[in-house]
């Protein structure tokens, strides 16, 4: 089983009773297709009966009560955590897959879903034991079910709907970067819309204009690789010790080496866009290490000398690139944002390698000649986690966008609403690109198009 890593931030004194919204009454077995189901219903989009009452909620103060509990299952981390709405952290569990990562050089999707189905539910009751509340005590549950692979999401959407189908519970299906972003808003309580984000991880690059909750305009993403799938690959091909994940052990071994020994290309340095691309950066390194006769299959920890210290240039000169094409790109970002919204003062960076120390310090340099203030989570914060799942819930139940419980006998064979391709906003006109790849994955419309829409009709 999967190492479990829990914390407790912080300590609750007796078990306090926390009030339910008692919006809907219990559910029989019927084959009534709810709207989370439905693939053409925006999951976080408010019913109109259920806005006003979580309006006459809110104006009653209810609020400051509400209880919810946060599931995450988008890649290769299960987590729970439970979070109040005044901010308090009440309890966060993460059982790694990282003996998974060492076996298989990256995440399989079939042993993660695997993974995440063994463990789901003692995460989530180790979620509640940390917090000392029972499952009645909650005010809803709130679950990522996109961007991520489908077969790793399909397991947190199925726990998260039975226990609030069985406990007639509120449920909120949350957009996992909009998680990233706004969980700088749980650390910091000062930052307001609209700032910007850098969210930046194993499967993302995305940089965007968070103009309200909900409103976001993307100025750069992605056009092939993330840069964490580019450290991940080159941890991997100079023998690495994955177990620590491929980004903290390349930072570690590039503090060893020169990283102006090995001359590699900044990517994309003609395009004047907001885009990245680490795919020919991954092929440079690949080249380089073979040029060095570097065996992967030998670890580090068993090479000579000379081989250590080629790999730590090659770990160094890679870093050194890698976070200069973010720097550039981040930096015309803002140039842009600026001129959209002039009030910005801050810029979130925000995802699992928002934790690389040499990514902040230099995004700190990056801030400094712009007169913005950067905010970046703590590292467990960063990388996922149930907390930022629970604290986008509560934002967005604050607003009136959740659904209505789950039938509490839901068959097994259930269409669920996975949304394993969904943009997070529009893309910003000037940062179109025509090297983008064209993919024949469904893509879901924009989060972003979807509460508009919603609005517009209330």
């Amino acid at each position: 089983m999967a190492s479990m890593v829990s914390t407790l931030s912080a300590i609750v004194s007796g078990l306090p009773l926390f009030r339910k919204p008692s919006l809907y009454a219990h559910s029989n077995c019927s084959r009534l297709v709810y709207p989370f189901l439905r693939t053409s219903f925006n999951p976080i989009s408010a019913h109109l009966s259920s806005f006003s009452k979580a309006r006459a909620i809110n104006s009653s103060g209810l609020d400051e009560d509400l209880v919810v509990l946060g599931i995450e299952t988008s890649c290769d981390d299960t987590a729970a955590a439970i979070v109040r709405s005044n901010g308090e952290i009440l309890s966060q569990v993460v059982s790694s897959q990282a003996d998974l990562l060492a076996r298989f050089g990256g995440v399989a999707p079939k042993m993660a879903e695997e993974a995440h189905a063994q463990v789901i539910d003692q995460v989530v009751q180790e979620a509640l034991d940390l917090a000392k509340l029972n499952e009645e005590d909650l005010s809803a549950v709130a679950v990522t079910i996109g961007p991520g692979l489908s077969l790793c999401l399909r397991v947190g959407v199925r726990k998260a709907r039975k226990l609030a189908g069985t406990n007639v519970l509120p449920i909120i299906g949350v957009h996992h970067m909009e998680a990233h972003a706004l969980v700088a808003r749980l650390v910091e309580r000062e930052l307001k819309f609209p700032f910007m984000a850098l969210l930046i991880s194993g499967g993302h690059n995305l940089l965007i204009l968070a103009r309200d909750l909900g409103h976001y305009i993307q100025l750069g993403t992605t056009i092939d690789d993330a840069i964490g799938e580019a450290y991940d690959k080159t941890a991997k091909w100079l023998g690495l010790d994955l177990r620590k994940s491929g980004g903290p052990a390349l930072e570690e071994l590039a503090r060893e080496g020169d990283p102006n020994s090995v001359k590699f290309k900044v990517p994309m340095k003609q395009h004047k866009d907001c885009n990245f691309s680490y795919a020919g950066l991954k092929t440079q390194v690949r080249l380089a290490i073979e040029s060095k006769s570097i065996d992967s299959g030998i670890p580090i920890s068993s090479a000579s000398t000379e081989d250590k210290l080629a790999r730590a240039n090659i770990a160094a000169s890679f870093q050194r690139v890698a976070v200069l094409h973010l720097e550039e790109k981040c930096e015309r970002a803002i140039e842009w944002a600026l001129k959209i919204e002039p009030s910005i003062k801050h810029l979130v960076v925000s995802g699992g390698v928002a934790s690389n120390q040499h990514v902040r310090a230099r995004l700190n340099e990056v801030v400094g000649r712009t007169g913005l203030q950067l905010v970046c989570p703590p590292p467990s914060l960063c990388t996922d986690n149930g907390v930022m799942i629970a604290w986008t819930g509560i934002e967005h139940f604050q607003m009136g966008r959740y659904d209505p419980p789950p039938p509490a006998c839901e068959p097994a064979d259930a269409l669920l609403d996975l949304r394993p391709r969904w943009p997070l906003g529009e893309e910003f006109v000037e940062g179109r690109s025509e090297a983008r790849s064209l993919r024949t994955a469904r893509i879901h419309p924009s989060l972003t198009s979807l509460i508009q829409a919603s609005m517009e009709r209330q």
